[in-house]
């Protein structure tokens, strides 16, 4: 059988997946970014070999990719993720605007592998004082400066 472009470059995301997993740098996840049919950017998830919880493979990507674009955007892209990706990964993902995202295993597969993100969905839901992380608002006086600052800009790069 022939694979589509799409499970082709699926494909090798599920396999930067596991090569991740077996080299112990990282977690289980892989992630390619893709333009005009060609690979522009591929990683795998780093989090445990960084120090970094942020190294996820789809973040990544974007940050490879963006940079080999000299851009803050993916326009034009599109992104394959081994695994459906976890909230900072989908935010991450909504701010670079690539024209798709494709991914291979849901959310329950990782969930079952150890890997859960249903605990953030909930607590993004909840009102700050019932988060399990304590949070803070502090009112102060000059909090909405940089925005004022930003909005009266008038050579600003909008995104």
């Amino acid at each position: 059988m022939k694979l589509s472009e799409h499970e082709k470059f699926l494909q090798m995301a599920i396999e930067l997946a596991a090569k991740s997993a077996r080299n112990g740098k990282g977690g289980p996840f892989g992630a390619v970014i893709v333009k005009d049919g060609k690979v522009l950017a591929k990683a795998h998830n780093t989090v445990t070999s960084s120090d970094d919880p942020t190294a996820h493979a789809e973040v990544n990507a974007i940050r490879k990719a963006c940079k080999k674009l000299k851009d803050f955007q993916l326009n034009g892209c599109i992104i394959y993720a081994s695994a459906e990706p976890c909230p900072m990964c989908l935010g991450a993902i909504y701010w670079a605007r690539p024209k798709a995202l494709y991914y291979a295993a849901e959310k329950k597969i990782a969930a079952r592998a150890g890997f859960d993100d249903s605990f953030i969905y909930k607590e993004i839901a909840l009102s700050e004082n019932k988060r399990k992380i304590k949070t803070h608002h502090l009112a102060l006086k000059d909090a909405p400066k940089p925005f004022k600052i930003w909005v009266n800009k008038k050579d600003k790069v909008e995104y």
